[in-house]
């Protein structure tokens, strides 16, 4: 199916979604969902992004940035998942209770059809807040309209929004902390701070901070790994053990990115 097919088709899914809240967390789908939003239904669209210890500044940034830029009509709250113990135990069925969370407030807040950002590709994946977004009848129109990962980061191309469709892949910060270690809002800030530093000192292609049981790992690309001397290693940890200095996991190590590496499905008792 062509580009300009898949646009079509979420343009004709999104004019039947009015009046709308998009749920914007400031990465490349909810980012460019919004925007093709806004050209589909104007005034009939509104804009919901939720800050909390979980969400890196740089995202909140973003979304308030683009809401300046292209005029749109932005509320930011707390969606008070932190305020859940259910969640913040952090079991691997965690991001049930954020998006129950998110999504109740966003109900509580507005009576518009709440859009998500999900693309085909998240079907493939076990998502349990896609649970949560069927209890409160969120639609998601990138599924509505066939479209996948790469579709939308197309998508973001086609209309001269290259700073989104380059945009890595950026989990909440909680999905750094195994499954099963309580979700503590100072090691979010600490894990957040060591991958701004990451990026700057070492421009990796990718750079997770992973809080594990026994010890801080920091996982980079391999070609940023094999870059690292040990001297160069031995700094880092330094600087890391900085950041989260009076926390507990100081012990820190390096190992190869791998995806979702700290969360441990079978250790869940499910909802």
């Amino acid at each position: 199916m062509t580009e300009t097919t898949l646009n079509l088709r979420l343009e004709d899914v999104l004019a039947t979604c009015g009046p709308a809240a998009v749920a914007v967390s400031g990465g490349v789908d909810s980012m460019t969902l919004a925007y093709v939003a806004h050209l589909v239904l104007g005034r009939d669209v509104e804009m919901f992004h939720a800050v909390s210890p979980a969400v890196p500044p740089v995202a909140t940034e973003r979304v308030r940035r683009y809401a300046d830029q292209e005029g749109w009509t932005l509320r930011v709250l707390n969606a008070g998942e932190f305020g859940d113990e259910r969640y913040l135990l952090n079991p691997a069925n965690r991001c049930f209770f954020c998006k129950s969370n998110l999504y109740g407030s966003l109900s509580s807040a507005t009576d518009a059809q709440l859009l998500s950002g999900t693309n085909m590709d998240d079907l493939g994946d076990w998502r349990p807040g896609l649970q949560a977004a069927k209890d409160r009848d969120v639609r998601h129109p990138f599924v509505e309209a066939g479209l996948a990962k790469s579709d939308v980061r197309a998508l973001a191309r086609r209309h001269g929004l290259a700073d989104l469709a380059e945009l890595p892949s950026a989990p909440c910060l909680s999905s750094r902390v195994e499954t099963g270690i309580r979700i503590n809002a100072d090691a979010l800030r600490s894990i957040d701070r060591t991958e701004s530093m990451l990026r700057d000192t070492l421009s990796p292609e990718t750079a997770r901070c992973r809080v594990r049981g026994n010890g801080i790992v920091i996982e980079l690309d391999q070609n940023c790994l094999d870059r690292l001397d040990a001297m160069g290693r031995a700094g880092l940890i330094e600087e890391i053990r900085q950041i989260f200095d009076g926390q507990p996991a100081a012990d820190v190590s390096f190992a190869p990115y791998q995806r979702g590496s700290t969360f441990l499905r079978e250790t869940l008792n499910e909802r």
